[in-house]
């Protein structure tokens, strides 16, 4: 497994988890269990690229792997063609404000616009000078040999086609001119329209007269109306050659952090009208996944669930339990990885630290057997205890150990470290699942 890593990739996965964020890149050699939840979504992809829409709940404990399976679909949708925005909500960032928060959180989603080709954000420039080239290419082929003059007439009569299929949208017509203006500019070498234009996409103009000053467009995007934009981007990027638009949000702990609570009904009023959009055929070619620990989705007075409209759409039926689960179900609930899927975490990690650094692991698998139960024994393990938490630990571990190669396992782990594996120290009751740890 080492030598299949990239030095590059190696590195990123390792420091990234050191310092518990998710990585962007490398996730599919470290990726453990969820196959059936990656499946699901995986299939959602497909109905986007058929012309439908998706709405999906990530469901899961601090540490649990939600932020990490919502990249590991990120990196999955944008080798296959999509578009994929992606933001953390904060109380800065919200659906709905009366300080600008939606549109706080429209400009970070479209700043982090990526693609396959452009996979850390900022793909809006190039996603619109790709779909013009296509655009021309497309019209070369067809045309032959014809005057310059027949060529762009020709191209910009194509622009239009495509701008005027957008104009049936809410507010489409205001985003057909702005994108015939970005061909414009692009046509004239017009760097400074070029990057109105951009500025106008991103939500970045603070007033409609200062829009129709530099644009001759009478429209901004306002709290009100950035979801809006977000369908007609979804149209857009289908035109410009993508399969679709996926939509990732994360922490909507800051909704349910919201202390007013008209306002926070006014958030959940936003995720109602784009969930409804979704399962009336509304929406097409877009999908949403959504982000949160249980208890803000699950509270009854500050949750989602505290949103009857919500609930009663949500809520499971009377047959899914811990065991059975339904995963087609718009709420997919993640259980913290077992031991034997963090067994083969650490075996993984041990194997790209030590291609990362070239040298033989001396930790063997009694060794990682070692870690695990001392991790899964320490008190307040039993409820508290994190995939997050234990990789920080192994990737600690491991640092020392390669930085020390004169200590024991033992020595690192401490001189109580024997009787944590047994479960043998006083201070908390310890589960049986946790006293015979095997692989």
């Amino acid at each position: 497994m080492s030598s299949q890593v990239p030095a590059r990739i190696a590195n990123i996965l390792i420091n990234a988890l050191k310092g518990g964020v998710v990585p962007r890149a490398g996730l599919e050699y470290i990726t453990v269990g969820r196959t059936q939840e990656i499946a699901a979504i995986l299939h959602d992809i497909d109905m986007i690229e058929e012309g439908g829409a998706s709405f999906r709940f990530i469901v899961g404990k601090y540490g649990s792997g939600k932020s990490f399976l919502l990249q590991t679909i990120r990196n999955h949708a944008t080798a296959r063609g999509f578009a994929v925005v992606d933001a953390d909500l904060s109380p800065e960032r919200r659906f709905a404000g009366t300080k600008g928060q939606g549109l706080a959180t429209y400009k970070e989603l479209i700043k982090n616009l990526s693609t396959k080709a452009r996979p850390d954000g900022g793909a809006l420039p190039l996603i619109l000078e790709k779909w013009i080239s296509g655009i021309q290419t497309g019209v070369k082929s067809r045309m032959g040999n014809e005057e310059e003059e027949d060529f762009d007439t020709l191209v910009e009569r194509q622009i239009y086609a495509v701008a005027g299929s957008l104009e049936g949208m809410v507010n489409g017509f205001e985003f057909a001119r702005a994108v015939v203006l970005y061909w414009k500019a692009y046509r004239e070498d017009d760097s400074a329209m070029k990057s109105n234009v951009l500025r106008w996409f991103r939500g970045e103009y603070p007033s409609r007269r200062e829009a129709r000053e530099d644009l001759g467009i009478n429209f901004i995007v306002t709290d009100e109306t950035w979801y809006d934009f977000l369908k007609i981007f979804a149209a857009f990027l289908v035109g410009a050659g993508y399969k679709g638009l996926l939509v990732m949000i994360d922490e909507l702990v800051n909704i349910f952090k919201i202390s007013n609570s008209v306002t926070r009904a006014n958030n959940y009023e936003k995720i109602l009208t784009m969930y409804n959009d979704v399962l009336q055929g509304k929406a097409r070619h877009i999908g949403f996944l959504m982000g949160g620990t249980p208890q803000c989705i699950e509270d009854k007075y500050k949750g989602v669930f505290s949103y009857e409209a919500l609930r009663s759409r949500l809520a499971e039926g009377h047959f899914a339990s811990d065991g059975l689960k339904d995963l087609s179900a718009p709420i997919i609930r993640l259980q913290m990885l077992n031991q034997e899927e963090m067994y083969i975490l650490v075996e993984k990690l041990l194997n790209i630290h030590a291609g990362l650094y070239h040298y033989t692991p001396r930790l063997e698998s009694g060794d990682l057997v070692y870690f695990l139960t001392v991790e899964y024994n320490r008190v307040g393990a039993a409820t508290h205890i994190t995939p997050r938490e234990i990789i920080r630990d192994f990737i600690e571990l491991i640092n020392i150990l390669y930085q020390n190669p004169e200590k024991s396992l033992a020595q690192v782990l401490g001189d109580n470290s024997f009787e944590l594996a047994r479960g043998g120290l006083p201070g908390e009751e310890i589960g049986d699942e946790f006293q015979d740890f095997e692989i």
